[in-house]
């Protein structure tokens, strides 16, 4: 098939995310994120901490998900549920889970970006610089360095 990249069934699969009314549906948004779990494996070790991440807050919501398909169609019933009950800020949260996952995703976005606009730049490179311009801001020091190591 010509035209078609590992990202093909992630851009596919994005046209189904939302409902006729633009409401994000859990179970489609979640099997687009779980369509990066296999490109990030093709960066080796460099991407082992984010793949955990995404894949663990990935769980958290298919398993919320699981427990009622019906109620839960909705991504944002999730965090609705959550925030009446006072515990969408809690760190285990659906809400807290959909926040860094969304953040993850938009660190790859960035990554994805400057490799392919910075063929120049070393893996490290696009690394630090797309974690500088997505996740730093919510990361403490130590968090932050952390990464760097990692990406050394």
């Amino acid at each position: 098939m010509e035209g078609t990249t590992v990202f093909t069934p992630s851009l596919e699969g994005m046209k189904l995310v939302k409902s006729e009314n633009g409401e994000m549906l859990t179970k489609p948004f979640l099997d687009v994120c779980k369509l990066i779990l296999p490109v990030l494996d093709k960066f080796g070790a460099a991407m082992a901490l984010v793949k955990s991440d995404i894949g663990g807050n990935i769980t958290r919501l298919e398993t919320k998900y699981s427990t009622n398909p019906t109620k839960y169609n909705l991504l944002y019933s999730m965090v609705q549920e959550e925030v009446g009950a006072k515990t969408a800020k809690g760190s285990s949260s659906c809400t807290n889970g959909l926040l860094w996952l969304t953040r993850a995703m938009d660190f790859l976005v960035e990554l994805f970006r400057n490799l392919l606009e910075h063929a120049d730049w070393t893996m490290s490179q696009a690394c630090l610089d797309s974690y500088g311009k997505t996740l730093k801001k919510w990361h403490g020091w130590l968090a932050s360095s952390s990464f760097s190591v990692n990406v050394s």
